[in-house]
């Protein structure tokens, strides 16, 4: 019975860390811009900067 009541206790202390953690990233602005992830991917990028300036050789 005390196993079960420990448990209790230590889930219960798990769920408030999370639950802080959580209030932490909202106060700290982590949720503000949910718009522009989500746009990001509709744009198409051109070649990536190393990409761009290669040279092939020929043997």
């Amino acid at each position: 019975m005390k196993i079960i009541i420990l448990l209790i206790i230590l889930s219960l202390i798990v769920a408030l860390g999370f639950l802080s953690a959580f209030f932490w990233a909202v106060r700290d602005g982590q949720f503000d811009d949910d718009v522009s992830p989500a746009m990001r991917i509709l744009f198409d990028d051109d070649q990536p900067e190393n990409n761009k300036n290669t040279t092939t050789t020929k043997s």
